[in-house]
């Protein structure tokens, strides 16, 4: 249920998800350009550091106000700080900038498994990087945590990683996440 913006009339409802308490699904930060399978075909990686700039060139994609190089910096200075490996094969990098004005994600998976430091020392299979603005700190904590959900499976994970190309692994997760939660496009 939305809720009217503070300070306007009572009755005029808020598009804004910072404002009405709305839960942005993790497909609507995403899109098949944001999404890619290290393969031959679309580039292989190797290690975290190929990973973390390319995940900064698909989160790039998503917004003409930030370059790559930045998101790449914080994305680096937050796995300097704490690694996003959060096991199972996955890992969540994040970070915020203040010119971003809405989250934005990117998923890249890399069947062969990189080393990413996570707490179960598993290699890093499954990528979604999470950048938005400093403002949105709840809405940024609660994506991150609906991302994690998306990824318990472990069945959904395996189908995940025989996607083809990062087409299929779009349309993969809008099924999941509306299969799981309702959401998605």
């Amino acid at each position: 249920m939305e809720q009217a913006i503070p300070g306007e009339q009572p009755g005029i409802l808020s598009e804004n998800p910072y404002l009405c308490g709305w839960t942005m699904g993790v497909c609507e930060i995403l899109s098949p350009e944001q999404v890619s399978v290290a393969t031959e075909a679309e580039g292989l990686v190797r290690t975290k550091a190929e990973a973390l700039r390319r995940l900064a060139a698909l989160l790039a994609q998503g917004t003409t106000k930030v370059h790559p190089e930045e998101i790449e910096r914080v994305l680096v200075e937050r796995e300097q700080l704490q690694s996003t490996g959060v096991g199972l094969n996955v890992a969540i990098p994040h970070g915020t900038i203040d010119r971003i004005e809405r989250l934005l994600g990117a998923l890249l998976l890399c069947p062969s498994g990189i080393d990413f430091d996570a707490i179960d020392n598993a290699p890093a299979k499954i990528l979604f990087a999470v950048i938005g603005p400093k403002g949105a700190t709840g809405e940024h904590l609660k994506l991150l945590a609906r991302v994690s959900r998306l990824f318990r499976s472990q069945d959904f994970r395996d189908k995940l990683l025989r996607a083809p190309d990062g087409k299929r692994a779009f349309d993969l997760m809008v099924e999941e996440e509306s299969r799981t939660t309702g959401g998605g496009r």
